[in-house]
């Protein structure tokens, strides 16, 4: 009789272990379900942290001089937020340029202002570099008032499309 209530015990403790959560499948990392790592301070005056129940999301966009495609989405987006202000999205685009004077003379002539850009100064070398996986690429991300990774690689059109679905679904919910 002991045993078996003591397996009754293991088994049970093993179920409720083994339980799953909505938060337990969360880790950080660079994909589409996963918490977007935080950024230390790139010159500024405080650490990036995407978790902030704000009711926006956050693109953060990789980009360099360097990279044509990169650096024309940039621009591209921008804009596109400029103009569409109905989008509840705050972008932050990381220069990945080593230079300094490459990475102002690049923003000012694609003009954009230079609020909510960040030069990493370490480019491919830096800690945010390997943390986002950019070796397969530079590219952007589309991350949640939860911190959590959305989408990835989003285009000017693709943004208001994921923004409106992901707004109705949480309506219907």
């Amino acid at each position: 009789m002991k045993i078996r209530t003591s397996v009754l015990y293991v088994v049970a403790g093993l179920f409720f272990l083994s339980a799953e959560t909505d938060q337990a499948n969360l880790a950080e990392g660079y994909r589409p379900g996963d918490i977007a790592p935080g950024i230390k301070s790139l010159g500024m005056d405080a650490d990036i942290a995407f978790s902030n129940n704000s009711g926006y999301y956050t693109l953060l966009h990789f980009w360099a001089a360097y990279d044509a495609a990169s650096r024309m989405q940039n621009v591209q987006l921008w804009n596109k937020l400029s103009y569409d202000g109905w989008l509840p999205v705050k972008m932050i685009s990381v220069s990945l340029d080593e230079l300094e004077s490459i990475f102002v003379e690049t923003v000012k002539t694609d003009k954009l202002e230079m609020t909510d850009q960040i030069h990493e100064k370490l480019g491919e070398r830096s800690e945010t570099y390997k943390k986002y996986g950019l070796k397969k690429g530079l590219r952007n991300f589309l991350i949640d008032d939860n911190g959590v990774i959305i989408a990835t690689g989003v285009t000017p059109d693709m943004l208001s499309e994921i923004i409106s679905k992901r707004e109705k679904s949480l309506l219907t919910d």
